[in-house]
């Protein structure tokens, strides 16, 4: 793939922004670390060895009998009875946190939550459950949401900001009347009353968000192409009978682009706290899914346990500060006005 004098001169201002460059890289780090949130923390072993077999929990199930048990039902592999009888025939290596998402801890010292100790590094929640598992699975569900929201909404606003500004007239007027009567619907109330209606969960609230938050990108990508669509060269291409969708996406879409991946970084960064404030006021997720949001309630609801609110804040602060930097990086190298030295 050739890569252009300006997308030289774009990627070069880029790496010179070293808060963002760095921004970006942490981020990867920490959400490709998120994907493998099963071997990092998980209630089941990564590799068990029995009577010379290897068995592998955490990619499939095994019934109990499998080792030594007495139910056909599937192994509990923190139960101390299967634990014997497995390290009397062979080893078990587990991850470096040995709880689920849901997992419940039922020999905790102290009532829940309890604090950070060594079995618990942050401690758990209200109901047993780990801290650090739960941070882990709900970082990796609200990137992956954020992802799929920004993405989604961002092709309906760029698809309807370029009929408007490329066709102008009665379709651009109609568009923004359009626009301006469906920002002005109350987005939060509308939330409550679907959510008493659809049981909520990831695909029915992305669809549900997407309604509201496709109109982002509308006006950027509406000003370039109005901007754009009498140049030279497209009322060229017009005149040599180029349909109308090859001009928008080979000549015009190129221009409009620039704003758009100026904006997706803060897009996403919206996309994440829409879904955590969502959590928080209960309208999100199903109950007992592991997120940001649920760890902020408890930690407003149990004041005694600070470490419930400081660890989901220390988390959403630095996952939204990460993608700001990666944004003013990216608005930055964008920029025409800033010059590589």
């Amino acid at each position: 793939m050739r890569i252009t004098p300006l997308t030289a001169r774009r990627l070069a201002s880029f790496r010179r922004n070293r808060r963002g460059f760095w921004s970006l890289w942490l981020f990867l780090l920490l959400f490709g670390v998120s994907l493998f949130a099963e071997f990092i923390a998980n209630d089941r072993p990564l590799v068990v060895s029995y009577a010379g077999h290897l068995y592998f929990p955490v990619l499939a199930d095994y019934p109990e009998t499998t080792f030594g048990g007495d139910f056909a039902t599937g192994a509990d592999y923190r139960d101390p009875y299967l634990a014997r009888l497995i390290e009397a025939k062979g080893w078990m290596t587990w991850p470096p946190v040995r709880y689920g998402s849901n997992t419940i801890n039922f020999a905790l010292p102290v009532p829940a939550p309890a604090p950070p100790s060594a079995d618990n590094w942050l401690g758990t929640d209200d109901q047993g459950r780990d801290v650090v598992a739960r941070l882990i699975y709900g970082f990796r569900i609200s990137v992956l949401f954020g992802l799929a929201l920004t993405l989604v909404s961002s092709v309906i606003g760029v698809a309807a900001g370029a009929v408007q500004g490329y066709f102008g007239g009665w379709t651009d007027l109609l568009l923004q009347r359009f626009l301006e009567i469906w920002g002005g619907l109350p987005e939060l109330f509308i939330l409550i009353i679907v959510s008493s209606v659809v049981v909520p969960g990831f695909w029915s609230l992305l669809g549900i968000l997407v309604l509201f938050s496709w109109t982002h990108l509308v006006g950027v990508v509406r000003a370039e192409f109005l901007r754009a669509r009498n140049f030279d060269y497209v009322q060229a291409a017009r005149a040599l009978g180029m349909s109308d969708g090859k001009i928008m996406f080979k000549h015009v879409l190129p221009n409009a682009m620039v704003a758009t991946l100026t904006f997706t970084p803060f897009i996403l960064s919206g996309s994440i706290v829409a879904l955590t404030a969502l959590d928080f006021l209960g309208l999100g997720l199903p109950p007992g899914s592991p997120s940001l949001g649920d760890l902020l309630r408890q930690g407003k609801e149990n004041l005694q346990a600070p470490w419930l609110g400081i660890a989901g804040f220390l988390v959403l602060a630095v996952t939204l500060s990460l993608l700001v930097f990666v944004g003013e990086a990216v608005r930055d190298a964008f920029d025409p006005r800033k010059t590589v030295l």
